[in-house]
């Protein structure tokens, strides 16, 4: 099926839109519900894993369902998709993350305009979304060689334990970090604690590209 670009980025927008949602929403709602910041980070992690099968399994027959600049990066790379739409790609995730972050917002009565206070920095919190960016990304391209049906599943179950795996609860993904960076919630960053973030999710991605071409590479026949 071919999909024109403006209905891939209208998906690539409003799936980035709903996952924010879903991270930054259900981080309030668990930070209201419970002081105890274990079941907090819990009633913060099920929903995100839950929306993530949900988002690609409806919306990956439009876009490929991204919704994450490094994925959209990483495809680029592999000339599975021009560099043209990938920028337009990652500048639709951004919008459409930022957006996410005003809804849940509005939906809690906050003020819609927030920037986060919350301290995210050092060299466990950059090497852990270096993991947890590589293991998304080794996740993705192993998944559409051996399960692809099973992709939403896959990146759902991953993100969900990589909550829990890595000590910065694993972003992965420079959009949505961006995007938590505008609320002063359970979810947030500082927005001076993005960039090293981020340059360890793009570093991570690309290092996970290598290294999945080289182990998922057909064995040559006898």
């Amino acid at each position: 099926m071919t999909v024109s670009l403006s209905r891939r980025l209208v998906a690539e927008a409003a799936g980035t839109a709903v996952l924010v949602a879903t991270v930054v929403g259900s981080g309030i709602m668990a930070d209201r519900l419970t002081d105890d910041t274990a079941l907090a980070l819990l009633g913060n992690t099920l929903p995100t894993g839950a929306i993530l099968v949900v988002l690609i399994t409806i919306l990956g027959p439009i876009s490929g369902a991204h919704f994450n600049p490094v994925v959209s990066l990483v495809f680029a790379l592999r000339r599975e998709l021009s560099r043209g739409d990938a920028a337009a790609y990652v500048l639709a995730q951004i919008i459409g993350g930022c957006v996410g972050t005003l809804a849940a917002h509005a939906m809690f009565d906050l003020p819609l305009l927030q920037v986060s206070a919350t301290v995210r920095t050092g060299g466990g919190q950059w090497f852990s979304e270096f993991v947890a960016t590589f293991g998304l990304v080794s996740t993705i391209l192993a998944g559409l060689v051996f399960q692809r049906a099973a992709v939403p599943w896959l990146v759902g179950l991953y993100i969900t334990a990589a909550y829990w795996f890595t000590a910065s609860t694993s972003f992965a993904n420079p959009a949505v970090a961006i995007a938590r960076a505008l609320t002063d919630s359970f979810a947030g960053i500082r927005p001076i604690d993005l960039p090293l973030f981020i340059v360890a999710q793009i570093v991570a991605g690309v290092a996970a590209m290598g290294a999945m071409a080289w182990l998922l590479k057909p064995s040559a026949k006898a």
